[in-house]
């Protein structure tokens, strides 16, 4: 049964964004520079990212069976005590509603916990953007211009929720987590957010090939 490993003091370094006092917890580790065919895990998260535009594609289908995996490790790991009175917030994807590659298999994951669970798509990003791991050695978004992007949906607004949890696949640097977490925190004053994501991002040792 897939357990949570938590981020604290022996791996915040590798989520520059993060501090002390946010509390995230993550499944597996993906690894960066990798393919698909490194891990289970970067082969599950290579299967989550396929973008909607290539469906007709070959191998799509593995994008479904994904989602489903995700949905089952996350429901066997979640103290289901916990759950009930949770909300859970999917971290909007890099494109808006309305775009072709809209992609919203973060809240899939999510009602897939079962009918009773409180899912909300509470954060709505109101412009696409590059999507963070395609963006290679570039400068990637800011929290704060991460933060320009999102706004609340009202309509989903009420009841208050009594704890929140911010779920997204992959935990890289924090910045998406953290400008989630400020505009939930600004909305809902009080409210303890916690990051739930299916894997970490770690990274190899540039030597790694060369090592016995």
């Amino acid at each position: 049964m897939p357990r949570f490993s938590k981020i604290d003091e022996s791996n915040i370094g590798d989520h520059y964004y993060l501090e002390s006092s946010d509390q995230c917890l993550f499944l597996y580790e993906y690894t960066a520079g990798k393919t698909y065919a490194y891990s289970q895990t970067n082969n599950l998260i290579s299967n989550l990212k396929k973008k909607p535009s290539q469906a007709i594609r070959p191998g799509y289908h593995y994008k479904r069976q994904a989602i489903i995996q995700c949905s089952t490790d996350l429901r066997d790991a979640l103290n289901p005590d916990w759950l009930a009175n949770a909300t859970l917030v999917p971290v909007p994807g890099s494109k808006a509603v309305g775009d072709p590659d809209f992609d919203d298999r973060i809240e899939r994951i999510c009602r897939g916990l079962g009918q009773n669970v409180d899912v909300r798509r509470l954060i709505i990003q109101n412009a696409s953007t590059q999507a963070s791991h395609e963006a290679g050695d570039g400068p990637r978004r800011t929290i704060e211009e991460l933060v320009g992007l999102y706004q609340v949906d009202e309509t989903q607004a009420h009841p208050r929720p009594e704890v929140i949890g911010i779920v997204d696949d992959v935990l890289t640097t924090g910045t998406h987590f953290r400008a989630v977490q400020q505009v939930l925190n600004e909305r809902f004053p009080g409210v303890i957010c916690i990051g739930l994501f299916i894997a970490r991002c770690v990274h190899t040792s540039p030597f790694e090939d060369f090592e016995d």
